[in-house]
């Protein structure tokens, strides 16, 4: 479950360097990969079939109230507590975070291969069916300006 918008205005964005062990362990670079908040969501609940893949010190300044949905997903790290930014279940990524907005192109190539794993391990239920001919649309590109 996802909180839309928990840092609700444009003022509340932020970048930050985000810990990404697994992103880390499997595509190699940083420890950290900075996150573009953009009127983020909070991923405030995850079921027991999701793996987290990364979280944040949740906001020092943010009232929390323990029977809250939010208060209830935070991850204490120590003292610290902690919201729940990327998450993977199956085939399925999201982030709280917008990474196509950075040079790192790690999240997307991690994506690519957790496709591939996924449908290594999984019979498709798609069937190719041959197009009837007279069914074809004349392939239109789009300009290309340089």
């Amino acid at each position: 479950m996802a909180k839309l918008a928990e840092y609700h205005n444009l003022i509340q964005s932020f970048e930050a360097e985000i810990p990404v062990p697994v992103l880390s362990s499997k595509e190699g670079g940083p420890e950290t990969f900075r996150g573009v908040f953009i009127r983020a969501p909070a991923i405030v609940e995850v079921g027991p079939e999701v793996q987290v893949l990364a979280d944040y010190p949740a906001s020092s300044n943010k009232e929390t109230d323990s029977n809250s949905a939010v208060g209830g997903q935070e991850r204490k790290t120590g003292s610290e507590d902690r919201v729940i930014v990327a998450v993977r279940q199956g085939n399925l990524l999201g982030t709280a975070f917008h990474p196509e907005l950075t040079a790192d192109t790690r999240w997307h190539s991690y994506f690519l291969k957790m496709i591939g794993e996924v449908g290594e391990g999984s019979s498709s239920s798609v069937v190719a069916v041959e197009a009837d001919s007279s069914l074809k649309q004349p392939r239109i590109d789009l300009p290309v300006f340089q």
